[in-house]
């Protein structure tokens, strides 16, 4: 349990709660249910504890559940309305303090919760038994629309309906792609996927569906394609919008009939195969232009999946974030066992452009580099470290007043020196005469804060 709120205006209460758990918790406060509710929406909270009169206010616990259904509550009250909090622990609240409490009343409350907490994801898990254990890790979000997206998963898995994936680039479509396979009655065989849009327009029906010897130059001898590889499994299309013409129609046949042949070949041959299809692209946008068959289009989408970009599910980052540093602490044998909570505040700024594929790749950079039990701002790429900066912690964030001060220096000196070298595009005289240091001052900074004068040169005109 990491994040949690605070609903009261009683600012002694916060400041002896957030004291007693901020070692354990990323802590904030709100004084009125409305505020509360729309911290929550933004970020879902594991555990909020609330005075009972703001909490008994319009809407209620009800609220905080449909967003994150795992959210315990402790209610806080006075001896005048101990009442109404045992009908708050009666409608599912965890426990009550009694005001005024102290610390120690504080601690004995957490292996309730602990308790509590186990007791429900347990019983998540045997409901999700379908999902096999592997994959546990990966079926985990507090977003509402993927909830819908996996439980739509453990609806379509098991049949052999044609699946399409669309999202973003970097969203995790081939992950998707896979979770369907593994949950599906063709697990034990064979999983093909194929990146159409890394194929050329000439080669791609050979990969598909392969070609006989003296089929066209260069075929000195028969080759099976994916469709012969992936029998009895399943065959996953990553970028499908950018397929051919001719491709298409062959595609087509084996949705229609599962039937293909190979190129030059007359065998009519039967594809068993379960297809899963990718895009990032607009297929009815195509469609109306001519570039992608309308029937096509119709046999793929039979069943379609919208995945969210990260921007949409950002209260998944911090799990994710401790998901890839778990898969890369394995990989490069290092024990870094979190990240500083200042990176997570400013993810929340970035836009992620990328999406999952981005987080992973910008984490795993800084991981190579980090040399500190806890990842730090300095070893994220400059538009990272700038989203970073926008975020000062606040007095309840866990930071003594030298870390807080520190984090202030370091975000104030990156944003000064990025600004400085865009201005003199990375000139490091230049930059350093602006900002009244020397040049051996400034690549200290620029060495200490992981800045590159090369990201800022402009770049060479093509040759003409």
């Amino acid at each position: 349990m990491k994040d949690m709120l605070v609903l009261t205006n009683a600012e002694d209460e916060y400041r002896l709660i957030s004291n007693a758990l901020s070692d354990a918790h990323n802590i904030r406060q709100a004084s009125d249910i409305n505020t509360a509710l729309t911290l929550h929406t933004q970020t879902p909270f594991d555990l909020i504890m609330a005075d009972i009169e703001l909490l008994s206010a319009d809407p209620g616990m009800s609220a905080f559940s449909s967003v994150n259904p795992f959210v315990q509550f402790i209610v806080l009250c006075t001896r005048f309305n101990t009442c109404k909090a045992i009908e708050a622990v009666k409608a599912g609240a965890v426990g009550y303090l009694l005001s005024p409490f102290r610390e120690r009343d504080i601690h004995l409350l957490l292996p309730a919760l602990n308790r509590s907490r186990s007791k429900d994801f347990e019983l998540d898990y045997l409901r999700d038994r379908f999902w096999k254990t592997e994959w546990l890790d990966i079926i985990r979000s507090k977003n509402v629309g993927m909830k819908k997206i996996f439980a739509n998963i453990r609806s379509v898995a098991p049949t052999i309906a044609t699946v399409l994936l669309l999202g973003e680039t970097g969203t995790g479509k081939g992950t998707l792609a896979r979770l369907i396979h593994w949950h599906s009655q063709r697990s034990e065989k064979p999983f093909i996927s194929i990146h159409c849009g890394a194929i050329p327009d000439t080669l791609i029906e050979s990969e598909l569906f392969g070609h006989e010897k003296g089929a066209f130059t260069g075929a000195e001898r028969k080759k099976p394609g994916r469709f012969e590889m992936a029998d009895g499994g399943t065959i996953f299309l990553d970028e499908i919008g950018t397929i051919s013409p001719s491709a298409q129609i062959k595609l087509l046949q084996v949705l229609q009939d599962g039937t293909f042949s190979r190129i030059g070949g007359e065998s009519i041959l039967k594809a068993n195969v379960r297809i899963i299809a990718a895009t990032n692209s607009n297929l009815e946008e195509a469609v109306s232009k001519g570039t992608f068959r309308k029937d096509l289009f119709y046999r793929l989408n039979v069943f379609p999946i919208e995945i969210p970009t990260l921007r949409e599910r950002l209260e998944d980052l911090e799990y994710l974030v401790d998901l890839f540093l778990k898969k890369l602490n394995v990989k490069y044998g290092k024990n870094i066992h979190r990240v500083h909570p200042s990176i997570l505040e400013g993810f929340r700024h970035y836009e992620w452009p990328g999406n999952i594929r981005e987080l992973e790749n910008i984490l795993e950079r800084a991981h190579i580099l980090e040399i500190s039990p806890v990842m730090t701002s300095g070893n994220l790429p400059i538009e990272t470290q700038m989203a970073v900066a926008q975020d000062i912690p606040a007095p309840g964030t866990g930071l003594t007043l030298a870390q807080a001060r520190q984090h202030a220096v370091n975000a104030c000196e990156i944003s000064y020196l990025t600004s400085l070298l865009k201005q003199t595009n990375g000139r490091i005289k230049e930059t350093a005469q602006k900002a009244g240091i020397t040049s051996r001052q400034l690549n200290r900074l620029l060495t200490r804060h992981g800045l590159d004068k090369k990201q800022f040169k402009p770049p060479k005109p093509p040759d003409v």
